[in-house]
């Protein structure tokens, strides 16, 4: 009697968790292309950061012994990165975030309640970033291509090598 297997990677995030089993060295090198491909949209993101949005978040605001400001164009920038989230209940697999809190801070106040800072920086819908999702999303078209065919490639190394 014989017995027929096909292993079948449903999605990304079963390739992703696939390759370190096989090989951590393979995520590490999936992140590194992952990140190179999606560099046009980092950069768009970064790019967008040009001034500080109200004058008074150049200076240290902490609410609860917790430092939130100052915000600066240059820390702006460089919390933009690429994340990869595997988690069972995540919302993205591949993600372009923006790490640095004052900043975060001002992509999202207001979005989910009226709040003095929000009504000060305008509005934004709810779901919605100021200044890094329209940026990523414009720049996204050019990379979505690439990035899929990355995947499809992994997803095919996977299956090969189990």
């Amino acid at each position: 009697m014989t017995v027929n297997t096909t292993i079948q990677v449903a999605g990304v995030k079963e390739t992703i968790n696939a390759l370190k089993k096989i090989d951590p060295q393979l995520q590490k090198d999936f992140r590194a292309q992952a990140t190179s491909i999606a560099q046009p949209a980092i950069n768009a993101a970064k790019d967008m950061y040009t001034k500080v949005p109200l004058s008074g978040m150049a200076y240290k605001w902490a609410s609860k012994d917790r430092q939130l400001f100052p915000f600066s164009v240059a820390k702006a920038k460089s919390g933009v990165k690429l994340r990869i989230d595997t988690r069972r209940n995540a919302v993205g697999v591949i993600l372009i975030e923006q790490k640095d809190p004052a900043t975060a801070i001002f992509e999202t106040a207001g979005r989910a309640n009226a709040n003095r800072l929000g009504d000060q920086l305008g509005f934004v819908g709810a779901g919605r970033t100021r200044l890094i999702g329209p940026a990523v999303y414009k720049a996204r078209r050019g990379i979505e291509a690439e990035m899929e065919k990355m995947i499809l490639d992994t997803a095919r190394t996977v299956r090969q090598a189990m």
